[in-house]
C-alpha cells in the first residue's frame, strides 16, 4: 500500500480532521482549558498553605495564583485524583482566605 494513493490518503486525512477538530471542540468547551498538570503547577506558591496539619496561610503569591486560575480549574484539582502532600479541606478554603469570590465546589459522593 502506498501512501500517494488518493483512496487511502483521503479517509486518513479525513479522520486525522476529524479527531483534531473534536480535540479542540472539547479544550474550549472545558471550563478551565487547561490540563491537570498545568492547572496543578499554577497552585506551586500554595504548596505550605495546603499541606496537611499546615498553620501556614496563603502568600499574596498563592491567592494571586488561585484568583488567576479561577474556580473551574480550582474545583478539577480538588476533585480529581489525590494530590500528595495536598489536603483536599485546606485546598478548598483557599479561596476563601484569599477573598476570591468563587463558588464551592461540588465533591463526587
Amino acid at each position: 500500500m502506498k501512501f500517494s494513493d488518493s483512496r487511502t490518503t483521503l479517509p486518513l486525512l479525513m479522520l486525522v480532521l476529524v479527531i483534531s477538530s473534536t480535540a479542540v471542540q472539547d479544550s474550549i468547551g472545558h471550563p478551565c482549558g487547561s490540563t491537570f498538570f498545568s492547572a496543578l503547577v499554577q497552585l506551586i506558591p500554595c504548596k505550605a498553605a495546603v499541606a496537611p496539619f499546615s498553620p501556614i496561610p496563603p502568600t499574596e503569591a498563592c491567592c494571586a495564583s488561585i484568583k488567576a486560575l479561577g474556580q473551574p480549574c480550582l474545583c478539577v484539582l480538588v476533585t480529581g485524583p489525590p494530590i500528595a502532600g495536598v489536603d483536599r479541606t485546606m485546598a478548598m478554603q483557599l479561596p476563601v482566605k484569599c477573598t476570591a469570590d468563587f463558588e464551592p465546589c461540588e465533591m463526587a459522593k
